[in-house]
């Protein structure tokens, strides 16, 4: 493999006509959990993400469009990562532990990403390319604002930062019903805040999820409270946020990489700044 890309883990895209998947391939041993808010997600093997569950540990992190159809592209990750030898042991070989998280596109229509598409997402991340934000992945197809009967941009984006010893990552994928907020409050989009009567035809088409990725020696319980502070960055960037409508999911990385122990709480709040900053990032990607 190439050098990592963000905190010893790689990501890769495979886009396609209007939707697509990215796939986040954390360091064998990396912990994680998760956190549902939003009231309509499609995800997969979030059950085992939480603190009580069994296994700690997460091979990967695969984000698509196609609603729950799109959750279909894990399967391809979870079997080229069985043919390189990765998952959880069991007496009949390794099982995989991937995490699916899918947003509400047209592709729900015209053909969804499938386990071929999981599968070139998780080899161009093996390939060690540079990543990539925008309308590209799983944010090809991605729409905010529609709380105003509008459809503005939306996509995907990432964002990296320090808390003092640690570093940690963000990963977005923002197809918010809400506008994404600049850091001032106002929506990028025009409009004000307040409150809006939503336009029914765009009322159940949504999803912001993300991925935070620390190189901090964190527990499972200590990756579910990052990953509510992961969610807090939604709501700081995004208006509004956690609705019925939207399926608002966050997953926690912890690859235990630093010399340092972290202070969990700084951490935490720094968590929150990165999502804020990754969801900026998605919708007007540096130039």
């Amino acid at each position: 493999m190439s050098q990592p890309q963000l905190l010893s883990a790689w990501f890769g895209h495979w886009t396609g006509s209007g939707t697509g998947v990215t796939v986040i391939l954390p360091p064998a041993g990396t912990v994680g959990s998760g956190e549902v808010r939003g009231g309509a997600p499609a995800t997969r093997e979030f059950a085992l993400l939480e603190p009580t569950r069994l296994v700690d540990r997460v091979d990967a992190v695969v984000l698509s469009g196609g609603s729950a159809f799109g959750l279909a592209a894990a399967d391809g990750v979870m079997m080229l990562l069985r043919e390189r030898g990765a998952g959880f042991t069991t007496p009949a070989g390794p099982v995989p532990i991937v995490i699916g998280m899918s947003i509400f596109d047209d592709s729900v229509r015209t053909g969804p990403p499938d386990a071929a598409a999981g599968r070139a997402a998780a080899l161009a991340a093996y390939s060690g390319a540079e990543p990539a934000g925008g309308r590209v992945g799983a944010g090809t197809g991605a729409t905010t604002g529609r709380w105003r009967g509008r459809m503005d941009p939306g996509g995907l984006g990432w964002a990296q930062g320090d808390a003092g010893a640690v570093r940690i990552a963000a990963v977005v994928v923002v197809n918010a019903w809400g506008d994404v907020l600049a850091p001032d409050g106002e929506p990028l989009f025009g409009g004000t805040p307040a409150v809006v009567r939503p336009e029914a035809p765009y009322g159940m088409q949504n999803t912001t999820v993300a991925v935070l990725l620390t190189d901090a020696r964190l527990s499972k319980n200590d990756c579910f409270l990052l990953a509510q502070s992961g969610h807090t960055g939604l709501a700081r960037s995004i208006h509004p946020a956690h609705s019925r409508y939207d399926g608002d999911a966050v997953v926690a990385l912890a690859t235990g990489r630093a010399a340092a122990d972290p202070d969990l709480d700084l951490l935490r709040a720094v968590a929150a700044e990165t999502v804020a900053a990754a969801v900026r990032a998605a919708v007007v990607p540096p130039r």
